[in-house]
């Protein structure tokens, strides 16, 4: 299909004329490219605000350098800026774990990395204020988001205030903002001035600054930001508080003395209903990039531009994950009839060849699941509901999902429907005393080795160590063999060939290299040579994070150790790659040195190793992959 340059949100003064405007109600700035699509945060917001009848505009990734005329060009909006620095934190999509750049930023054109400063939050809000100093500032998006209080920032290595602190901003809109969008747009329309405090003080899911606040019973007073400066333990103590109320239906506020001032955290929206997330679903999005991008490669909107996603919310509660403080965990999910309605569109797209990448969300098979008794999910701190063990008021049943696949599948464009996203094995392998679930969780497992895997299924058991495991809120690798078996059963009994894909992760608070040496010999002995693999990153709000820095567990404050330096991280990560002949040396070297000499016969047995390896190439990755999608 194709579309006029009228159907996207202008992003230039021509694109105004075109439409006949000559002012704005909202003017946003991006971090990332302009992809009318929802998966991408700057669309939804300005499609949102559209929809409601406001006069919006995009600035994708303007130039920070010299007389900041990108910052100029639209002049000064009528109700307030907005700044939405990418669906990822500037810093994570730029920078590995070693710190080391990237190969590419997948959110600009051509992967590019010069089209976005370090905290564009920062930068771009700052810029705004030296401009526009009487305009409000709204700041969204993940890197607002997950620092809207004291966090550690491992690029920089130390302990950062909220970032409205350091930026010129006025408001944090976090998490997921179509609501908290619209009400600051309905509020500043009928004239009143969101940078002042009782403008703003009794809205929903908005982080605020105040120098006149007087707690109440009902507050959660966390430790200041300079007590944590000069006491780990305290910052620890802080994000069991804020993990607890970022996954709470009804959750607290939470207040932190910074400086000379309070920063205010307000309580989320309870979860968005059907019709919410449908509503914005629904908007008339293009599904393609802007067409200033004509002829250029945006590598995230390669990967998910025939996919869909069906709901938001992960009840998961990895210690390593920012979803839920994001999204939060409970899971608010699309109807039927808007699924489908996005997939005919996919359908219709030129280079669609019948194959939908994933039909998936944060966790693939969490849709349709929530609390039988929601009295009691009111109520409830955990921040996760499968972990330690399933939660007995969880419905486990996976028929709305199947439901969905099986709609999905008859469709006459749709030749196969692929699961990308990752699929939770503890789910499928629990059995609770309602009968249908658990059907419906062994129907499920076989629909998708059957008819959803695209010759490899990913999954994440993320560590083999149960200790480990437990400090990420990761089931037992035990259950990990347990679905692998079933996997390889139902591949026999259907004569297919597929490969099971397990992730996992080095240098994760509580692993030594002991731990990762266990993880070779038990891989090795499962005939896996590892290819999905990373190092633990910090990143911002998240309690594998504040364990990693602080050295504590926040919810039971007992120490925790953490490889940090260059050599301790190498060390663990070396593990995965025994059978490369260049790490044998330096593996057998550590093993002696941890007392562990009896692994090395497991993992070199006869003092044999590969010696065959050879790394895949780009042009043999490819060719295998278009094999499996002719």
């Amino acid at each position: 299909m194709e579309y006029r340059l009228t159907d996207f949100l202008p992003t230039t003064k021509k694109e105004l004329e075109l439409r006949g405007w000559d002012t704005l109600d909202v003017i946003l700035f991006s971090g990332d490219a302009y992809v009318d699509h929802p998966s991408f945060g700057a669309a939804v917001i300005g499609r949102t605000l559209e929809a409601a009848g406001y006069r919006v505009a995009i600035v994708p990734q303007p130039d920070w350098h010299g007389d900041y005329r990108d910052f100029k060009k639209l002049g000064r909006p009528r109700l307030f800026f907005g700044i939405s620095p990418g669906c990822m934190d500037s810093m994570v999509n730029k920078y590995t774990a070693n710190r080391r750049l990237r190969s590419e930023d997948a959110y600009s054109p051509d992967g590019r990395h010069d089209m976005r400063p370090e905290y564009p939050t920062i930068v771009y809000s700052n810029i705004l204020r030296q401009l526009f100093p009487d305009v409000p500032i709204v700041l969204g998006g993940i890197e607002a988001s997950l620092r809207r209080l004291t966090h550690y920032d491992y690029w920089q290595d130390s302990l950062r205030k909220s970032i409205l602190c350091d930026s010129g901003g006025d408001i944090i809109s976090f998490g997921m903002g179509e609501k908290t969008i619209l009400e600051l747009a309905r509020r500043a329309a009928e004239g009143r001035d969101l940078r002042r405090t009782e403008s703003v003080s009794d809205l929903p899911q908005i982080v605020y600054l105040s120098k006149d606040i007087r707690p109440t019973a009902d507050d959660i007073v966390l430790h200041s930001h300079e007590e944590c400066l000069s006491d780990k333990r305290a910052e620890a103590e802080n994000y069991r508080h804020i993990e607890e109320q970022s996954n709470m239906m009804h959750a607290r506020r939470l207040l932190q003395h910074t400086g000379n001032t309070w920063v205010v955290v307000n309580p989320p929206y309870p979860p968005m209903t059907t019709e919410e997330i449908d509503a914005s679903f629904d908007l008339p999005y293009t599904r393609q990039p802007h067409p200033k991008y004509k002829g250029k490669r945006i590598p995230a909107y390669d990967m998910i531009k025939h996919s869909v996603n069906i709901h938001r919310g992960c009840f998961g509660g990895c210690a390593f994950c920012t979803i839920s403080a994001h999204q939060g965990k409970f899971i608010a999910c699309r109807s039927k009839q808007s699924i489908l309605r996005e997939v005919e569109q996919v359908t219709q797209m030129p280079d669609f060849k019948g194959y939908l990448s994933d039909l998936g969300g944060p966790s693939a098979n969490m849709y349709g699941m929530h609390g039988r008794n929601l009295k009691a999910c009111e109520k409830c701190k955990r921040p996760s509901c499968i972990h330690p063990q399933i939660c007995h008021n969880l419905n486990t049943s996976h028929r709305a999902l199947l439901d969905i696949y099986h709609a999905v599948d008859a469709l006459p464009a749709v030749k196969k429907s692929f699961i990308g996203s990752g699929v939770r094995y503890d789910l499928l392998l629990y059995r609770g005393n309602d009968d249908d679930a658990n059907r419906s969780a062994e129907d499920y497992t076989r629909e998708l080795i059957c008819h959803h895997v695209s010759g490899r299924l990913k999954v994440a058991p993320e560590h083999t160590s149960d200790r480990v495991l437990m400090l990420m809120r990761k089931p037992s690798f035990s259950q990990f063999g347990a679905f692998k078996r079933i996997f390889d059963r139902i591949n026999r009994e259907e004569n297919l060939h597929q490969q099971i894909i397990p992730y996992f992760i080095s240098s994760h608070p509580g692993c030594h290299e002991e731990d990762m040496a266990e993880l070779a010999v038990l891989t090795k002995d499962m005939d896996f040579q590892l290819e999905q693999v990373q190092d633990f990153t910090p990143t911002p709000m998240t309690i594998a994070t504040e364990t990693w820095y602080t050295g504590y567990d926040p919810y039971t404050l007992e120490p925790v150790f953490s490889a940090k330096t260059q050599k301790e991280k190498l060390a663990q990560r070396q593990y995965f790659f025994w059978y490369k002949p260049e790490e044998r040396r330096g593996i057998e070297q550590s093993l002696r040195r941890i007392g562990r000499a009896d692994l090395i016969n497991k993992l070199f047995p006869n003092g044999n190793y590969r010696t065959d390896y050879r790394p895949e190439r780009p042009d043999e990755k490819k060719r295998r992959r278009n094999r499996r999608h002719p």
